[in-house]
């Protein structure tokens, strides 16, 4: 019984969704007979069901047309068809009308399935959510739940080759995942316990139980669902621009209308239903339906196109500015380089115990989650400190850490924070043999000077290297913006093939520094992880945040990349410049056809039907042309 309802259901749904095209049918049906009717003569009944295929076929545009009219305080294109065909039928050309209403209402039909067409793209991504999922309770049997009564700590089961039902960790087993719904990377992943786990994705091989943390409402397949929802609600300048045009443009043609209602019969000698069939010819071709629908489609299907690769755009506007980028700026940690450095030297002061003093520094840097205070705090549980002292710190955003281990003060940072001149000269100046290596180094000083110095080293990522090749083959100049000193800064800088580097970066300075290259390049991006560097991202035209799908990434910048791969940003600029170019194309051809069927009308070379299948047939074309969009690789 359920079932028959589900499919009850669903036909509803169905025939919902094709009610234009089904009444355009329908009113075409009409039409046919009505044309029989007339042709035997009997012209009363012809009209009557000519009258009814108006009705049909023209009530759901009319609608529109009239509430948009109301609510936009503007005319629109439907209510320029809709009259254009009364006024055929005020002068006997009952057939021709009732054609032009049929074709408006096919045409409308087929607008609105091309537009849901990318919009059914994401309505794909969110089948992929599972409804049920294997709850796990003590050492009961798993029992199958809706994934909506689910709760933060349940415990699930995941088999091989379903789906993972909800955002949390692996509590028990491995596996290797299929992440292409989120990241759009199509090489599985391996996990292993305590590995995050995101809904959505596939559990390839390997059963494996998981403790969820997020509800369901949270998990980040419903954010990144959210944001590509809310980026196609939001219209690009483009689009605005076009439609607040229509407006005018419709009144213009209203106006031209008028005056062709009368001036030729005065001017040209045309008789009046002669001059009157030609204003409403020129009613339809000179309707800017294929100029309408030049952007919105192409947008939509970009922004689709861009979700299903793992790139999120925040709004057309951030898709348009993204094609104009010049100049791209890069925070080097966790972006150029693997975000995951190792400690490779660790000197201490002379007369100082080594094993004490990097339990001090690890007991402060273990307080922050910075990757190079990270790696400390790994490095010193390598050499076997397990315990560090109790430590409470401040940290100073640019420079480093303070702390206090027994109410002794400590400074953790760059030279510049712990005293340049002693940093210098500490361990016969060792520090500038270490940055020419390109490594990082980190100072730990007390009241008597210099305790002790950690040097880091990150690895540039391969795959960064070919995306800065990439994004420079594109036209586009790559900065990389760090915090580091000059000489390590240089080796990273070279080895990543950026087109400049600036060192010694503060918050602040990126701020100055983004300013400079806006002043320079008009058009700039900024890439970064979306906390330290949000300043940054706020001043560029374009923010970029890579995070692998943390929720700082998500609600960070205009452009999200859900991994931390920069070649996923030379493939939404590519995306970018193909949808300008389709734009532009549909832009030049609506144009150009309106401009040939009006001076057509005038040379009386074409009449209503044909008018209106050019008019009709260039809008489809112009949206067929921007849904290529959705094709997989640009």
């Amino acid at each position: 019984m359920k079932h028959t309802n589900r499919e009850n259901i669903s036909l509803i749904e169905k025939t919902k969704e094709h009610a234009e095209l089904i009444a355009a049918l329908i009113a075409g049906l009409f039409i046919l007979l009505a044309w029989r009717l007339d042709t035997s003569g009997q012209t009363t009944a012809s009209i009557l069901l000519y009258i009814i295929a108006f009705c049909v076929g023209g009530f759901a545009k009319a609608k529109e047309g009239i509430e948009e009219t109301i609510e936009n305080k503007a005319l629109n294109v439907e209510l320029l068809m809709v009259l254009a065909a009364i006024g055929s039928a005020a002068i006997g050309y009952w057939t021709e009308g009732a054609i032009l209403i049929f074709i408006f209402a096919v045409s409308g039909a087929l607008e609105t399935y091309a537009m849901n067409k990318s919009h059914r793209e994401i309505s794909a991504l969110m089948n992929l959510q599972p409804e049920e999922a294997w709850l796990v309770r003590g050492g009961f049997e798993p029992m199958k739940v809706a994934v909506s009564t689910l709760q933060i700590g349940d415990h699930l089961l995941i088999k091989p080759g379903e789906r993972v039902p909800a955002d949390g960790v692996i509590f028990k087993g491995q596996s290797s995942i299929d992440e292409s719904a989120i990241s759009g990377e199509p090489l599985p992943v391996a996990k292993q316990e305590g590995d995050e786990l995101f809904a959505g994705t596939v559990n390839l091989n390997g059963a494996i139980t998981m403790e969820m943390t997020k509800p369901n409402s949270e998990t980040l397949f419903q954010k990144i669902i959210q944001l590509v929802q809310n980026a196609q609600s939001e219209k690009s300048p483009s689009q605005q621009f076009i439609e607040k045009f229509e407006g005018t443009y419709v009144k213009f043609v209203l106006l031209a209308v008028a005056l062709m209602m009368f001036l030729p019969h005065f001017v040209l000698g045309w008789d009046w239903t002669t001059t009157f069939y030609r204003a409403m010819v020129l009613l339809v071709v000179a309707s800017p339906c294929a100029l309408v629908a030049s952007i919105m489609p192409a947008t939509l299907a970009a922004i689709s196109n861009g979700a299903k690769h793992g790139v999120l755009f925040k709004g057309g506007l951030h898709l348009e500015h993204l094609g104009a980028l010049r100049a791209l700026a890069v925070d080097k940690t966790g972006t150029l380089t693997q975000g995951k450095p190792t400690v490779t030297d660790f000197i201490v002061r002379e007369g100082l115990d080594r094993k004490n003093a990097m339990a001090i520094l690890a007991g402060i840097e273990a307080q922050s989650n910075h990757p190079l205070a990270q790696a400390i705090t790994l490095f010193a549980r390598k050499e076997g400190i397990t315990q560090f002292p109790q430590t409470t710190i401040k940290d100073i955003p640019g420079w480093g850490i303070k702390g206090y281990v027994n109410e002794v003060e400590y400074l953790v940072g760059k030279p510049d924070f712990v005293g340049t001149d002693e940093a210098n000269e500490f361990a016969n100046g060792v520090a500038e043999k270490l940055a020419s290596e390109g490594k990082t180094v980190i100072f730990i000083r007390d009241k008597d000077g210099i305790v002790a110095l950690a040097a880091l080293k990150d690895t540039v990522r391969n795959e960064a290297k070919k995306a800065v090749s990439l994004l420079k083959e594109l036209g586009i100049n790559v900065v990389m913006l760090t915090g580091d000193n000059e000489k390590t800064a240089k080796v990273i800088a070279k080895e990543a093939g950026v087109t400049e580097y600036v060192a010694e970066c503060l918050p602040e300075t990126k701020v100055t520094e983004m300013k400079r290259l806006l002043s320079e390049h008009k058009f700039v991006g900024m890439v970064g992880d979306g906390i330290n560097d949000a300043p940054a991202l706020a001043t560029a035209t374009t923010g970029i945040a890579m995070g692998e799908g943390t929720d700082v990434a998500l609600e960070t910048a205009d452009v999200v990349l859900m991994k931390n791969d920069l070649s996923k940003i030379a493939y939404a600029v590519r995306l970018s410049r193909k949808m300008q170019r389709i734009v532009k194309q549909n832009i030049f051809f609506s144009i150009g056809v309106i401009v040939l069927l009006i001076a057509s009308n005038f040379l009386q070379v074409v009449d209503l039907p044909l008018g209106v299948i050019g008019h009709e047939g260039s809008t489809i074309l112009v949206i067929l042309n921007g849904l290529r969009m959705l094709n997989k690789n640009v």
